[in-house]
C-alpha cells in the first residue's frame, strides 16, 4: 500500500479525554456527611424527653413538672420555627444548623451538670430546654433544604433519612430510659456527643453556591415574601390546611388515648411491641419510598395514608395484640411512605431561595398543632369516652384521605426527576 493510499483512509481519531464521573445518586460524599449528622442529632433529640421526664420523676417531681418541662421545650420551637426559616434563607442553612448544633451540645452539657448535681432550681432545668427549644427551631428548616443540595436523588434520599429518623426514634427512647435508671446526666453526655458528630460532620459539608433572598431586605420582609410564596402554591396550602384538622381531630389524639386503652387492656409488654411495630414499619415505609417513585407523589402518598386508620380501629373491635402489631407495622409504612412524598414534593417544587421559609411554614402549620391535639385528648375522652375519640380520629382520617384526593392541585401534581 502506498503513502498516498494511506492518506486517502478514513482515520478514527479516539479522544483521551474523559467525562467525569458522576457522583452518586444518593450516597455521595455531602451525603454521606449529612447522613452521619442527622442521624446523631436525631439520636439526640430522641434522647431528651424520656431522659428529662425520667429524672424528674426520680427526683420525685410530679405530672405537672413534667408537663411544663416539655412545654418550654416544645413551646419555644412552635413560636420561633418561622423565623428559623428565615435566618436560615439569609445565612444558610448550614450556619444555622451548626449554631443549633453547637447550642445542643451547650445545653447538653449545663444538663448533664444539673442532673448529676440534682434539680433543685427549676427556672435552670426550665431555661435550658427553653434553649434545646429554640436550637431545634433554628435547625429544623434547613434539615429539608438541605437534601436537594446533597443528593440528586431526592426522594431516594429522603428515604433514607427517614429510615434513620425511625430508627433514631427506636433507639433513642430505649438508650435514654436504660442509662436514665443509672443517672440522667449520663444521657445529656451522649446527647452531647452526638452533637458534636453533627456540628463536624455539616461543617465538612461542601455545597458550593447557595440561593439566598436578595441582600438588604428586613427579616420582616423576607417573612412576607416567604408567606407568599406559600400562599402562591394551591398544593402547598391545601395539603397543610386538611393536615390541621387530621393533626388535631385525629394524629395528634392518637398516642395518649391509645396507651390509655391498650396499657390497662394488654399491659406495658404489649405496649411496647406495639411502638417497636410501628417503628418495624416506618423503617420499612422508608426503603419503599427510596425505590417506588410514582409520578403523582401526593396522590400516591394519598392513598398510602388509608392505612392509618387500621390501628384504631383495631382497638375499637378489641382485637388480639398480634393483629394491633400488623396494623401498626402498616400503619408505619403508610404514614412513613406519605412523608417521604411530601418532603420530596416541597423540596424539588420550591425554589431554593424561599425553601428554608416555605419549610417552616410547613412546620408551623402542621407539625406543631400536634401538641394542641394531644392536649385537647384527655378532656375530650373524660367528656365523650375513649372510644367515641378514637371513632372521631377514624372518620377523620378516611375524610383527610378523600380531601387530598378530591383537592385537583394534590391530585394532579407531577413529580420533578431526578437530577443528571
Amino acid at each position: 500500500m502506498t503513502l498516498p493510499q494511506l492518506q486517502d483512509q478514513p482515520v478514527e481519531i479516539r479522544s483521551t479525554t474523559t467525562r467525569p464521573a458522576e457522583p452518586p445518586a444518593i450516597w455521595s460524599r455531602n451525603f454521606r456527611y449529612y447522613f452521619t449528622a442527622r442521624s446523631a442529632g436525631l439520636l439526640g433529640d430522641a434522647m431528651l424527653p424520656v431522659a428529662v421526664t425520667a429524672g424528674l420523676v426520680g427526683a420525685h417531681h410530679g405530672a405537672g413538672t413534667v408537663g411544663f418541662a416539655l412545654a418550654f421545650l416544645f413551646g419555644p420551637f412552635a413560636g420561633l420555627v418561622l423565623f428559623g426559616g428565615v435566618l436560615a434563607d439569609r445565612f444558610t442553612a448550614r450556619r444555622m444548623m451548626i449554631g443549633a448544633d453547637l447550642l445542643n451540645l451547650t445545653t447538653r452539657v449545663l444538663l448533664a451538670v444539673l442532673f448529676f448535681r440534682g434539680v433543685d432550681q427549676l427556672w435552670q432545668l426550665y431555661l435550658l430546654l427553653a434553649l434545646a427549644g429554640t436550637a431545634a427551631a433554628m435547625f429544623q428548616p434547613g434539615a429539608a433544604s438541605t437534601v436537594p443540595l446533597v443528593a440528586r436523588d431526592v426522594q431516594g434520599a429522603n428515604g433514607v433519612l427517614r429510615t434513620s429518623e425511625a430508627f433514631a426514634a427506636l433507639l433513642g427512647p430505649a438508650l435514654a430510659g436504660a442509662l436514665a435508671a443509672v443517672a440522667t446526666g449520663w444521657v445529656m453526655v451522649i446527647a452531647a456527643l452526638s452533637f458534636g458528630i453533627s456540628a463536624i460532620c455539616l461543617f465538612a459539608l461542601r455545597l458550593g453556591a447557595v440561593p439566598a433572598p436578595p441582600p438588604g431586605d428586613s427579616l420582616w420582609r423576607n417573612l412576607v415574601v416567604g408567606w407568599r410564596e406559600f400562599r402562591s402554591r394551591s398544593w402547598l396550602w391545601g395539603v397543610i390546611l386538611i393536615w390541621l384538622f387530621f393533626t388535631v381531630l385525629g394524629w395528634g389524639p392518637l398516642l395518649p388515648v391509645t396507651s390509655g386503652v391498650v396499657i390497662p387492656r394488654y399491659g406495658d409488654s404489649a405496649y411496647f411491641l406495639l411502638n417497636c411495630a410501628f417503628g418495624a414499619g416506618t423503617v420499612v415505609g422508608g426503603l419503599l419510598a427510596v425505590r417506588f417513585k410514582p409520578q403523582r407523589p401526593l396522590a400516591a402518598g394519598a392513598v398510602a395514608m388509608l392505612a392509618f386508620p387500621l390501628y384504631p380501629i383495631g382497638i375499637v373491635l378489641g382485637q388480639p395484640v398480634w393483629l394491633l402489631a400488623a396494623a401498626q407495622v402498616v400503619v408505619g409504612i403508610g404514614l412513613t411512605f406519605w412523608s417521604v412524598m411530601w418532603a420530596t414534593s416541597v423540596q424539588t417544587q420550591v425554589p431554593g431561595e424561599v425553601l428554608n421559609r416555605i419549610h417552616a411554614y410547613e412546620v408551623a402549620g402542621s407539625v406543631c398543632m400536634f401538641p394542641i391535639g394531644s392536649a385537647l385528648s384527655g378532656p375530650a375522652v373524660e367528656a365523650f369516652g375513649a372510644t367515641r375519640v378514637l371513632q372521631v380520629g377514624i372518620v377523620v382520617s378516611f375524610l383527610v384521605v378523600a380531601a387530598l384526593l378530591l383537592t385537583r392541585p394534590v391530585r394532579t401534581l407531577r413529580r420533578v426527576p431526578d437530577r443528571a
